[in-house]
């Protein structure tokens, strides 16, 4: 039952990001900051209010709170490494329309890589957190999938940039979206082998989505300080929160 949970989630999330994509075509640059407003609620929701209480309830705190240091300082090396890369809007270097045609190409060729990657960990972290309850499980795959959405669109309109056609550009998304069913389904069976460690990895989840909601997609909300869009943004973001609360009562309830 929890691996089908696993592989419901992983498809579901995977296919919803690769969709996102096709989206991209038709959405205006100037909706995707509301996309990431939402994602940063659903990330910090599921990490405070869900993970991390879970994970010093049945943990030492000390080494849950290790856990969360390390992991932030590892998706940082991460981004130092372009392995990770989050461009949620049309005015980040990857965009940059008189770049080298081999620059340009590179872009793509990390993007693609780095999106397979990060799909490949939200895999095993949808694991995680499946394998500790049912109710973890959902809240943290409704936080990544909303994380992947504006991510997807992003990704894709650097693709388009890059030169590379349409389809070529879809067919890579869905291809890369994949990842995350394979990672969840190893998880599934590698995670146990490190039962003793199950608070910790809760750590280490809840840092990946502190860091991703703090250092890649915050940073981009502050381009818009008008008073208008700083509170839509501040209401999307509070929206997201309250969907990781309603997710959780939900399947609490169901219980």
């Amino acid at each position: 039952m929890t691996l089908g949970f696993i592989v419901a989630a992983s498809v579901a999330g995977g296919t919803l990001s690769a969709g996102a994509a096709a989206l991209a075509l038709a959405l205006r640059a100037s909706w995707v900051p509301m996309l990431v407003s939402y994602a940063i609620g659903t990330l910090l929701g599921a990490a405070f209010l869900e993970i991390l209480p879970h994970a010093f309830e049945h943990g030492e705190p000390h080494s849950v709170a290790a856990a969360i240091l390390v992991g932030i300082l590892a998706f940082f090396a991460l981004e130092k490494l372009l392995l990770w890369r989050h461009c949620h809007t049309e005015d980040c270097e990857a965009h940059d329309r008189h770049a080298a045609p081999n620059d340009r190409g590179r872009a793509a060729t990390l993007i693609v890589v780095g999106d397979t990657a990060h799909n490949f960990l939200d895999g095993v972290l949808i694991a995680a957190a499946f394998l500790q309850s049912t109710e973890l499980g959902v809240v943290t795959a409704l936080a990544i999938v909303a994380h992947e959405i504006p991510q997807e669109v992003g990704d894709f309109l650097i693709l388009l940039h890059s030169g590379w056609s349409k389809a070529k550009a879809l067919a890579a998304n869905l291809a890369s979206s994949f990842a995350t069913l394979a990672g969840g389904v190893i998880g599934y069976f590698a995670l146990p082998l490190f039962a003793g460690w199950e608070p910790a990895m809760l750590g280490f989840v809840a840092a990946s989505m502190i860091y991703v909601a703090v250092a890649d997609l915050i940073p981009g909300l502050h381009r818009r300080p008008e008073l208008g869009a700083t509170f839509a943004q501040i209401a999307l973001i509070a929206a997201g929160i309250g969907s990781v609360l309603l997710a959780g009562a939900l399947v609490g309830h169901s219980h």
